[in-house]
């Protein structure tokens, strides 16, 4: 019941990923979540996000920022590091991130998502049938009904790590 919520892979950050070896197994489009994925909650494009994705773009992929936040918050962060962006996604339906798909013009094979939470970005991300990746969330500080999301994504993870280590550290 629980593995509805598993990602499929888990990472410590959004900028230790290796992005050469996802792009060789075939990703052309990679879905990001904004707060606390690439900056802390609230915070603007900082060098080393703006650098991300000019790293991305020199290899290749195309990148597209769902938030379930209002425009003024995702728009100016868009801009700033390069990026198509959607605003106010509604995810985790699978809407957004289809629309983020035609966007880049990949599909669900081609298309990978990273995020730091697992009810609305990891959940979303299976929903449309993409590969999905969680990583830990930058900063601590969080509003009141994230934190609250993350006492049960601690029990979700426990059940997670549990499962990949009886299949040998392979993804369940």
């Amino acid at each position: 019941m629980l593995q509805k919520f598993y990602p499929d892979e888990y990472e410590q950050s959004t900028y230790g990923l290796d992005y050469e070896r996802l792009y060789a197994k075939g990703y052309r489009g990679i879905i990001f979540d904004i707060d606390n994925t690439l900056v802390p909650h609230g915070a603007p494009a900082d060098a080393e996000s703006i650098a991300l994705f000019q790293r991305l773009r020199g290899i290749g992929f195309s990148c597209v920022l769902l938030s379930n936040n209002k425009e003024p918050r995702v728009k100016p962060f868009a801009e700033a590091v390069g990026a198509l962006y959607i605003h106010k996604a509604g995810k985790p339906s699978a809407a957004g991130y289809r629309r983020a798909m035609e966007l880049m013009g990949t599909d669900q094979e081609s298309t990978l998502f990273v995020g730091d939470q697992l009810f609305t970005d990891v959940w979303g991300a299976k929903n449309a049938g993409i590969h999905s990746i969680l990583t830990r969330p930058i900063d601590p500080k969080e509003e009141i009904q994230i934190v609250l999301k993350r006492y049960l994504e601690r029990i979700v993870l426990y059940f997670y790590r549990k499962e990949r280590s009886r299949n040998g550290g392979k993804h369940g």
